[in-house]
């Protein structure tokens, strides 16, 4: 029996993802490098110190991966200012018809204060019970750890709590947790190796109405 759902933020319920890819690309360029997408999609729902880790894995030790995200924050701050950071199509009212059913909670690997103030900003933050982020955990995303955390957070075990994910990181953190996990694709397409980590796979938040 399902009792509860843990969500993902970015990419999920904010159209953040989008936004993101922009401010890297960016900030990147003004390093003098060119992304082609293979270390954005490394670092999709990884905290801010297992995304270092990896840009100096990609770019060499001297890269300043601090500076780098530094500026992309700065840039991302800067567009949610001036524009706002949206919903997904449908993420307001499939919140609202969930709550009514399961314990919600959160499983982001942003930062506490960054993931209360968009989800405040667009009246979403009351959904959830609990909210599990990037700097309450020694690693982020594929590791397990922040899912059995959001399920330690509810007083749930992990085979009875549904988690939805958009990115490959995400979907092998909470499947390794042992939650059923729903993918609803938002930047990456399922692959045949994460397609086997799904319990079902939604092409948008509209259809989970359908399945929980």
């Amino acid at each position: 029996m399902i009792k509860a759902v843990i969500f993902d933020m970015d990419g999920v319920i904010l159209d953040s993802e989008s936004v993101c890819d922009k401010t890297w690309e960016a900030a990147l360029a003004e390093e003098g490098f060119v992304d082609d997408k293979d270390a954005i999609n490394k670092c999709r729902g990884t905290n801010y110190a297992d995304t270092c880790k990896i840009l100096h894995e990609l770019y060499g030790s001297d890269f300043p991966a601090e500076k780098f995200m530094a500026r992309g924050s700065e840039l991302f701050h800067q567009i949610e200012n001036e524009q706002g950071i949206p919903l997904l199509p449908y993420a307001k009212e499939v919140l609202e018809y969930l709550s009514a059913k399961y314990i919600m909670a959160l499983a982001s690997s942003t930062r506490e204060a960054s993931v209360r103030r968009l989800l405040k900003d667009k009246d979403v933050l009351g959904y959830f019970k609990t909210l599990t982020t990037g700097d309450m955990v020694s690693h982020s995303k594929p590791d397990p750890e922040i899912y059995r955390l959001a399920c330690a957070s509810i007083g749930l075990p992990p085979e009875v709590c549904v988690a939805v994910e958009d990115s490959p990181n995400g979907i092998k953190s909470a499947y390794t947790a042992g939650l059923k996990v729903v993918m609803v694709p938002d930047r990456i397409a399922p692959t045949k190796e994460i397609e086997k980590l799904c319990w079902q796979i939604c092409p948008n938040l509209y259809e989970l109405e359908k399945i929980l």
